[in-house]
């Protein structure tokens, strides 16, 4: 710029001094996204050696028991930590009160028990919500058009135990009923299966971000009216922190924020406020936008994805639900 002199400029601090190579980059870098920081969320159908693509999620499928199994062992060998399980129930094993979630044999407790069995070195968590298993697609019973909450959390606790049972290692109740952490923990606890964390989903909002996961598992379709009545109104933060803290006073282990990017302020606030282990969801809808924009060639994909998760860390969260979890280990195993 005409007439600009550098003499009048203090140039005594230069943060461009940290950012000229990558190694002095590195050694300043404040978040750093590990193997330890992901839960790689894996969809259970009926069959054998069967993998089924999901339409809206490109690169993800729905697994047999047997292929969830080989998933398993390819997380174990990307030093994953661990599995979070989403069952697609036969629509014919479906009815008003969801009892096939009380089924020791259904389609979740036999992946349960396949991959505890093939590879206990991996943790397994379980969704704890009478979605996969009600016709009408609600994660608790309805009274005409009334979820109600108390006899919900009676089969709720029912679908915990029958879990625990299988041999999981983390229930992760997602229904957003009142109290239901607490009544899930002191059934646990009175069954002997202390040891079983829970890890809350403390804060989930009612979302526009969840369309593509209802397609995996096969709920989408069969929702009779919203669930506004028990998520979370996306224009409320203060609730949330309530939310949060009942829950740990109930006794969940950790607690989870539900979608991820859109609700980083949330993860904040969450952690600044507990200190307790943190966890976002990164949803179905955040991974089927990110693809989508990389198949018509508007991002790149590995940048995108690698910057995604480390948005999260710099939020507090400790770890990701994420569905690019075997392509970020791929990739740090690769020096990436």
């Amino acid at each position: 710029m005409a007439g600009l002199s550098t003499s009048s400029l203090d140039l005594t601090h230069r943060p461009r001094r940290l950012r000229r190579a990558e190694w002095t980059r590195r050694l300043v870098r404040e978040n750093v996204v590990t193997t330890n920081d992901l839960i790689w969320p894996i969809f259970i159908i009926e069959g054998q050696g069967k993998r089924e693509p999901v339409g809206s999620m490109p690169g993800v499928e729905r697994l047999s028991v047997d292929e969830a199994v080989r998933a398993a062992v390819q997380a174990r060998d990307l030093g994953i930590p661990a599995l979070a399980l989403f069952p697609n129930t036969d629509p014919g094993l479906r009815n008003e009160t969801g009892s096939e979630a009380l089924n020791e044999n259904n389609l979740v407790c036999r992946a349960v028990r396949a991959i505890v069995a093939e590879v206990p070195e991996i943790g397994v968590m379980t969704d704890v919500a009478l979605d996969p298993y009600t016709s009408h697609g609600q994660d608790g019973l309805m009274v005409g058009d009334e979820i109600v909450n108390d006899e919900t959390i009676e089969v709720l606790i029912g679908q915990s135990l029958n879990q625990a049972r299988a041999g999981c290692h983390i229930i992760a109740p997602s229904d957003m009923m009142d109290g239901r952490i607490g009544a899930i923990r002191g059934a646990l606890d009175g069954q002997g299966f202390e040891h079983v964390q829970i890890m809350a989903y403390a804060a989930k909002y009612a979302s526009a971000f969840y369309g593509p996961f209802r397609e995996a598992v096969g709920s989408g379709g069969l929702l009779r009216g919203d669930k506004r009545t028990y998520q979370m109104d996306p224009a409320n933060s203060d609730e949330a922190i309530r939310e949060v803290a009942l829950d740990l006073e109930q006794g969940a282990d950790m607690v989870m924020v539900k979608p991820g990017m859109p609700y980083l302020d949330i993860c904040r606030r969450v952690k600044d406020e507990f200190g307790a282990p943190t966890f976002a969801y990164q949803v179905s809808g955040e991974y089927a936008m990110i693809m989508a924009a990389v198949e018509r060639g508007w991002l790149d994909h590995d940048k995108a994805v690698m910057e995604s998760l480390i948005a999260f860390k710099r939020a507090g969260c400790d770890g990701v639900l994420t569905y690019f979890a075997p392509f970020i280990a791929e990739k740090l195993a690769r020096g990436g």
